[in-house]
């Protein structure tokens, strides 16, 4: 076998590795290079020396290859070996003997490698003593699992999983390399206990909780390792077996797992268009979770009126609310509400936000905003598993705030996914019209998408899995299994703008492929119209339909081939294309909609109701049809 190495002329080549003084023959590799790594090469051969030793690659007195000799068998320089060597010599894994080379400390590694061989070799039992001891309930509560490889996709329309290209690299580094600094480290190092940094905790009280219409004072915010933690806390804090807690339906699953492993009683509330919906079923409940900013995993905001009715009727019966604002950051296709938390008069909302979705998920780093009360309390708990977020973290994130930063990150992700959500709608009105219905939605990047009565949406999505399209069935998110085996989100956060329409293409062409699939339209031969019957038909017509999601939509057809469409509640989308016929065929293409790209349809006639036709005989769009002078 043969070792990769990066040659001078930027080709790749297999050449052995030997320790000084082996038989090339009997010589075994150690080191493979890799060009396509994001390490240097000087970090690439160090941590493989270590592995090369660990794995017991140099034996006991078997001295390693010259600084020399390594650097010309792996075709790089030899400085970058000499320094490698050097660091592994200052951190005593190696050992340096005058006159002789250097070795492995065998001393050093003999835990490590002991370690290495007893994890290597032990097989899993077959049965476990454990589950049977485990306190944590059943765990069979549905999970929205996510493909962990879903960058890999072409298409992947997956919501609140962000593509690489949105993180903030370079602002980033500048926090990071800012709170690096001297003055930083000697603040952030030293064991403060269980307190927070506070110029992190500065920054949101002034710059972050202000755009949800919060005030608060720095006894009233802890931070916490992501959102999640602070539902955590919460739930240790507040629920126990006589608690009685309503949750959203369809809604968060891992907060109804939560309440659910503190003993609970669960009131599973349904959501509407204005979100939760407050009612009767709510007055005997003793914590309410809800979010309101951008409802999970519908993507509603709930109306004003809404939350006074829910502030209303918390007053009323003496709940809590525990308001979870996790799209805090990404509510960007609306003007926001302000927070409940910033409505309440009375402390009953405790407010919990994060930042995973402006500086990615990785950094775990959320808060939590209540009561100074409340605050002490959950910073007791905190204490008992992590003490605090790690400081260095907090102190980036504050620098990464003060700078401007996070408001320009927000500004610039607002407008991106506004583009890419206006291009997901129009590609479901280009490709399904008749296929999907779309529920209205007030903010969000999320569309869900009704496909036919009859579609499996598990088998649906797998068999679009394996056309590199991931899309995600709602199943996990309703607590009573009665979720519409039909329906599926796509969301946008994931793919860029140019990949959006081929996704939906993708899914339209095997949605279409389905058995049964095209809606029926009592089409016949005596009702296909064509040449002179059909632009007689067409011609001073209006038609009158909705787009895929929900709108509806008028269009003329002048005589003079001219067409004029309006669509929204207010006419606010309009365009203007031109129609015409061609032997049997009738063609139409807009200026903007349907990509302004010409549409060729087979057109037919029964009553009021006109359907259009592809080349292979599936329907494609329908409308009712009226004269003008009538219309």
């Amino acid at each position: 076998m043969r070792e990769r190495v990066k040659t001078g002329g930027g080709k790749s080549h297999w050449t052995p590795l030997m320790a000084a003084g082996e038989n090339p023959v009997m010589s075994r590799p150690l080191l493979f290079l890799d060009p396509d790594s994001d390490l240097g090469l000087q970090d690439q051969v160090r941590r493989k020396l270590v592995d090369a030793a660990c794995a017991g690659a140099f034996p006991p007195g078997k001295r390693l290859p010259s600084s020399r000799a390594l650097a010309a068998q792996l075709g790089v320089a030899r400085n970058t070996v000499t320094l490698a060597y050097q660091k592994l010599l200052d951190e005593g894994l190696f050992v340096s003997r005058e006159r002789s080379g250097i070795y492995v400390d065998h001393d050093m590694l003999r835990g490590l490698t002991a370690v290495q061989s007893v994890a290597g070799g032990r097989e899993p039992a077959p049965s476990s003593r454990w589950r049977g001891r485990f306190k944590s309930g059943e765990g069979d509560e549905p999970v929205a699992r996510r493909t962990p490889n879903w960058r890999q996709y072409p298409y992947p329309f997956i919501d609140g999983l962000f593509d690489a290209s949105l993180f903030p690299v370079a602002e980033w580094r500048e926090a990071s390399r800012q709170a690096l600094s001297v003055g930083d480290i000697g603040q952030w190092s030293m064991d403060g206990g269980d307190a927070d940094d506070p110029m992190l905790i500065e920054e949101i009280r002034t710059k972050v909780l202000p755009r949800r219409g919060i005030q608060a004072r720095p006894d009233e915010i802890l931070i916490t390792v992501g959102a999640q933690q602070a539902l955590s806390l919460v739930s240790r804090m507040l629920i126990d077996r006589t608690s009685v807690v309503a949750v959203e339906n369809p809604g968060y699953p891992d907060m109804r797992r939560l309440a659910m492993d503190r003993g609970a009683r669960l009131v599973h509330q349904a959501v509407d268009d204005e979100g939760l919906v407050v009612d009767r079923r709510l007055d005997d409940c003793d914590l309410v979770y809800v979010t309101p900013s951008h409802q999970f995993p519908t993507g509603v905001m709930m109306t004003q009126a809404r939350r006074e009715a829910l502030l209303r009727k918390a007053a009323s019966r003496d709940l809590i609310i525990i308001e979870d604002d996790f799209a805090c950051e990404t509510n960007y296709l609306d003007e926001a509400c302000p927070a409940l938390r910033s409505l309440d008069r009375d402390d009953r909302v405790i407010y919990v936000a994060g930042f995973s979705k402006v500086l990615g998920p990785g950094l775990r780093l959320g808060f939590m905003v209540a009561s100074a009360e409340v605050i002490a309390e959950a910073r007791r708990l905190r204490h008992l598993t992590v003490r605090h977020p790690p400081l260095n973290n907090q102190r980036a994130a504050a620098h990464f705030l003060a700078m401007g930063h996070y408001d320009a990150t927000m500004m610039r992700l607002g407008r991106l996914f506004r583009e890419r959500r206006t291009a997901l709608r129009d590609a479901l009105n280009h490709y399904l019209q008749q296929s999907v219905a779309i529920a209205p939605l007030r903010g969000g990047a999320t569309y869900w998408v009704r496909g036919p009565d009859h579609l499996d949406v598990e088998t649906f999505a797998a068999e679009a899995e394996c056309r590199g399209v991931l899309i995600e069935p709602v199943g996990p998110y309703y607590a009573d299994n009665k979720a519409p085996k039909n329906i599926f989100r796509l969301g946008v956060t994931s793919l860029p703008l140019d990949r959006i329409r081929q996704g939906v293409a993708a899914l339209a062409d095997l949605m279409r492929d389905l058995p049964g699939t095209a809606r029926a339209f009592p089409e016949t031969a005596e009702t296909r119209l064509s040449g002179d019957a059909l632009q007689t038909a067409m011609s001073g017509a209006v038609l009158l339909c909705k787009t895929v999601y929900g709108d509806p939509c008028t269009i003329e057809l002048l005589p003079d081939g001219r067409m004029v469409g309006r669509a929204g509640y207010a006419n606010e989308d309009c365009d203007e294309g031109r129609w015409w016929v061609e032997g049997d065929v009738w063609r139409r293409q807009w200026n903007r909609w349907s990509y302004g790209e010409t549409s060729s349809l087979m057109t037919t006639i029964v009553g009021d109701r006109i359907g259009w036709f592809d080349a292979g005989g599936r329907l494609v769009d329908s409308a009712v049809i009226r004269r003008a002078d009538v219309a």
